[in-house]
């Protein structure tokens, strides 16, 4: 207190909510012993200078006002982060400034570290060696302050608690990713940050549960740190790691995380990652992602390292469209693996020995995708494992059976392309096992390279309230478009030329076999459009029209056709099979729809089981 009557006291006698009674004047050890200090009922004794004036606060009410630096300019330095009291007239002054500046700074040596070069990325290793090295660096910390500077875009706020009796929330904050780091007191100062971080009285509490002598809070920001297999987008490119001493979890009153004012394409969601492995590998569990327009909040139940991702927009769709395309999908695929078995069924006991060569290729494309379906089916229950070898095995199981899949719609549009040629007589040595060689070894050459360059793994589809789906897939979206996309590329330009051949002979077939009297110019039907595209997989191409707005129209058109794939393949075995039983023959070609006498000519030997008879 000085002459002028003016009490400084600090922040922890006003968190106290204390009464204090300050005695001014002469005899006041007389008044002391009188004082009831449980209540402000003194009242000063007399006026004359021999009288003991006592004067009764109470912090809580009377230091409520907010600190105000230009109140404060005229105090003088021994009145930083005080409240001023003036005992005149019981007005207080908060001098104590919410944003404070870090006591002390520390440089790459206090940890023992050699200092991040400003080329390159930070390594992920090495981030967790920094975060491992923060209770070695806080027990030699004098200061209750310190920032943190390794270079290379890697900086750090270090906060101790002295007073682990009085442990209270905290929040750090900086305004653009190359400024430094601010204590902050007080929440409502987060607003004139872009970015903070709060760290919960909870999570303090729960430090000291775990035996930690002195709570500490670090918050380290990383701009460099290298990218994830997927080679996700961070926000900002800002990774943020948050350490206390100890594995803190389950938080009730949650790490708050906020971004204000940012600019971005895509939709954001909140990661973490624990720190293990060799890069990162994020995940959006114990995380909850809060948008309003230009501003996210992050609110995670862990200590660890966080990061917002930031999913292009044509790669989330809504939750109703994905609701409902996972329906139709797993009912899509339950309905065509089921005829599908009815086609192996049937070819396996009642048809296999008098199959036709057609047939046999058939069977093997009915394989390849049976097989896709099923793995499909069970892809998303494996993902939820979350057994990183077995959904990478599964990723790879599902990849080649789709490239196998791919591969026979190929080897069906050559053999149809080979039998129109050559009139339905292959005369090629040993036809069957080279083309089931080429098919079913070639895919497997694919997935071999993906797989032991650790290109599968768990992808989450998303939708827009963050709660996609995830599935066992190629993690890196480059080499899905190169290997998937590239591949279908070359076999539906094949296929789909062929399907195009294979349609015009057909309704040149068709007038021809009507007749001159030209009465019937109906031509093909359409079960024998259909049927020739999901033979030659051409419903596969309508995965090229999904962007933009025809996106989710050309989802749902894939997703519906080749839900029915299984059922044309069917109609298909089903008809070739008898027909060839009608003429007792082992012939697969394509017949026409009429027995007149035009059928003598060199295109009578080929057969379409589509056609009527």
């Amino acid at each position: 207190m000085d002459c002028d009557g003016r009490l400084k006291i600090s922040k922890w006698h006003v968190q106290r909510e204390l009464l204090l009674h300050v005695l001014r004047g002469r005899r006041c050890n007389n008044t002391v012993a009188k004082l009831e200090l449980k209540k402000c009922d003194s009242q000063a004794q007399g006026t004359d200078s021999e009288t003991c004036n006592v004067t009764c606060l109470d912090t809580k009410n009377i230091c409520k006002s907010s600190y105000s630096a230009t109140s404060c300019s005229n105090t003088g330095q021994d009145s930083k982060d005080k409240y001023i009291i003036n005992l005149n007239d019981k007005k207080c002054i908060n001098c104590d400034n919410p944003v404070k500046q870090p006591e002390a700074t520390l440089t790459s040596e206090d940890l023992n570290l050699t200092t991040f070069e400003e080329q390159g990325k930070v390594s992920s290793s090495q981030a967790v060696e920094v975060m491992g090295k923060m209770s070695d660096l806080v027990s030699n910390l004098n200061e209750s302050s310190a920032a943190v500077s390794l270079g290379n875009g890697v900086q750090g706020i270090i906060v101790r608690e002295t007073e682990p009796e009085d442990v209270d929330e905290i929040s750090f904050a900086y305004s653009s990713p190359v400024s430094e780091l601010n204590i902050i007191e007080e929440r409502k100062e987060l607003e004139k940050f872009s970015r903070s971080v709060t760290v919960s009285k909870e999570a303090f509490e729960e430090a000291l549960k775990m035996n930690i002598s002195v709570p500490f809070a670090a918050v380290f920001r990383f701009i460099n740190m290298s990218k994830d297999e997927k080679n996700s987008t961070v926000l900002g490119n800002e990774i943020l790691a948050v350490e206390m001493g100890t594995t803190i979890s389950n938080l009730t009153d949650k790490i708050g995380i906020n971004f204000f004012n940012m600019d971005y394409e895509g939709y954001p969601f909140c990661h973490s990652w624990n720190g293990e492995g060799s890069r990162p590998n994020w995940t959006d569990e114990g995380c909850e992602t809060i948008q309003n327009g230009t501003n996210i909040t992050c609110r995670c139940s862990h200590l660890t390292f966080f990061a917002i991702l930031l999913t292009p927009l044509n790669e989330t769709i809504s939750s109703t469209d994905l609701s409902n395309l996972t329906i139709i999908t797993q009912v899509g695929c339950g309905l065509s693996m089921f005829f599908l078995g009815i086609v192996l069924f049937m070819h396996c006991l009642l048809t296999k020995n008098k199959a036709s060569l057609s047939t046999k290729m058939l069977i093997n494309l009915v394989v390849a995708m049976f097989l896709l379906n099923f793995t499909f089916l069970i892809n998303n229950f494996v993902a939820s494992l979350k057994n990183s070898v077995g959904c990478k095995i599964m990723a790879a199981v599902m990849h080649y059976f789709m490239l196998a899949t791919f591969t026979w719609f190929s080897v069906q549009a050559f053999h149809l392309c080979l039998q129109l040629y050559m009139m339905g007589k292959v005369v090629i040595n040993r036809y069957l096992l080279k083309v089931c060689i080429i098919s079913w070894v070639l895919p497997g050459i694919f997935v071999i390279a993906l797989l032991s360059t650790g290109k599968y793994g768990e992808q989450f589809i998303n939708n827009d309230d963050n709660n996609g789906n995830a599935m066992c897939w190629i993690t890196d979206n480059d080499t899905h478009y190169i290997v998937n996309i590239g591949y279908y590329v070359v076999v539906f330009i094949f296929t789909f030329t062929t399907f195009i051949i294979t349609m015009s002979w057909l309704f040149c077939l068709q007038r021809t076999n009507t007749g001159k009297t030209q009465n019937d110019t109906s031509g093909p039907s359409i079960v024998t459009i259909m049927g020739l595209c999901c033979l030659l997989g051409i419903t596969w191409g309508f995965a090229f029209f999904a962007y933009g707005p025809l996106r989710m129209p050309s989802y749902y058109i894939f997703t519906i056709l080749n839900s029915f794939q299984g059922f044309f393949l069917f109609i298909y075995y089903y008809k070739s099979t008898r027909s060839q039983n009608i003429k007792g023959g082992d012939r697969s070609t394509i017949n026409s729809s009429s027995s007149t006498t035009t059928l003598k000519t060199s295109l009578d030997i080929l057969e379409n089981p589509y056609i009527k008879k």
